[in-house]
């Protein structure tokens, strides 16, 4: 590991090139993306939601289907920024080394992750907006404080973009990703809030869900999409930023030291 490798990340607007090059060869596969990325939650919301919600009652004082909706924008959001951050992201920097071709042009490598982050966090949006839209549409929000899920979503698609990203700077091939998503992934989306309260769970279960961005993420969402007010939206914020900043920071030394000798 070099100073080169280390070097606090400088940014210019060319990383919107990258965005846009991203964005230009998704249109082309919109559409089924789009189902793809909507199936899942929809199937774990409407499912679990009106049908094992049948046999409960009120879960945080809400139905069970409403509770369970705010999980699934966040955890639709984790699975599409990491999806893209990571298997897309791959293809392009290790099989069809787009990356290499791109920083040949007056483009950085900087740039180039911060163009994947933003398009990572950016496609996870929709996804997150869909199955918030469907929630509408269900009646299972309250108010145009909905609204405000928007920007939370996006914060969440740059924490588990930049977190993907790391994973992609050190993976030898596409089989590695599945060790995050069984030793990560999965424990987040069964640890966080998404499916059931934290108050739960056992006590040192509950502290480490707290270190968990996706907690954050589901803590502000679920209140906003009842037509509240979340709670220590600072202290949410600042662990969502957290994660975005130093993993990719983290992902950018990786990624230099593995395509800059």
């Amino acid at each position: 590991m070099t100073a080169k490798h280390l070097a606090l990340p400088a940014f210019s607007l060319r990383h919107l090139h990258v965005w846009r090059r991203n964005s230009l060869v998704w249109r082309k596969l919109a559409i089924p993306s789009m189902m793809g990325n909507l199936a899942d939650p929809l199937l774990y919301m409407l499912g679990l939601g009106y049908g094992l919600g049948a046999m409960l009652s009120d879960v945080g004082g809400m139905p069970y289907v409403a509770f369970l909706a705010s999980g699934i924008v966040c955890s639709s959001t984790m699975m599409s920024a990491s999806f893209e951050a990571m298997y897309s992201g791959f293809s392009r920097m290790h099989v069809q080394k787009t990356w290499d071709a791109i920083i040949n042009a007056p483009v950085t490598l900087d740039d180039v992750l911060l163009g994947e982050t933003v398009w990572a966090a950016s496609k996870s949006v929709l996804s997150g907006i869909a199955v918030l839209l469907v929630a509408a549409a269900l009646g299972l929000t309250q108010s145009a404080l909905a609204l405000w899920v928007i920007p939370v979503v996006f914060m969440t698609g740059l924490a588990f973009a930049s977190m993907g990203l790391i994973m992609t700077a050190v993976s030898p091939s596409y089989d590695f990703f599945m060790y995050y998503f069984t030793l990560a992934i999965t424990p987040m989306m069964l640890l966080c809030g998404v499916f059931f309260p934290l108050e739960r769970l056992p006590g040192a279960i509950q502290a480490l869900a707290q270190v968990l961005p996706l907690t954050h993420a589901v803590a502000l969402t679920r209140p906003l999409m009842q037509g509240l007010a979340p709670t220590d939206v600072v202290l949410h914020l600042a662990v969502l930023l957290a994660y975005a900043a130093v993993s990719f920071y983290l992902a950018l030394v990786l990624t230099r030291r593995r395509l800059l000798k």
